[in-house]
């Protein structure tokens, strides 16, 4: 079992800057992968971002050059860092990892960006 804690979210304007922060309840290191997926009103969940065990990365073509994602090792965290968010970033976040072939989910964030 793996719980995730998600932070961050919140209202920006177009252009701006917001970063979200997802916690795990066990190492990061004995995840397969985690990251994030973002679902918009009448949208079907999409991936945003998925960093592996082994350090890669995997970004939305949407979101390349803008986002980040990135360990916290300390706090057995993944973080993602958006810049240059868009209104069509708007959406709630949710968290996702991959342990011992299970999937679990965090509850979702909501991120809205304004123009």
């Amino acid at each position: 079992q793996v719980q995730l804690v998600e932070s961050g979210g919140g209202l920006v304007q177009a252009g701006g800057s917001l970063r979200l922060s997802c916690a795990a309840s066990r190492s990061i290191f004995s995840i397969s992968a985690m990251g994030w997926y973002r679902q918009a009103p009448g949208k079907q969940r999409e991936l945003v971002a998925i960093l592996a065990r082994s350090g890669i990365t995997t970004y939305a073509d949407s979101v390349k050059g803008r986002f980040t994602i990135s360990r916290d090792n300390g706090k057995n965290a993944v973080a993602l860092q958006m810049n240059t968010l868009k209104p069509e970033d708007t959406a709630v976040y949710y968290c996702y990892c991959n342990a011992d072939g299970t999937t679990y989910w965090g509850q979702g964030t909501q991120v809205t960006v304004s123009s």
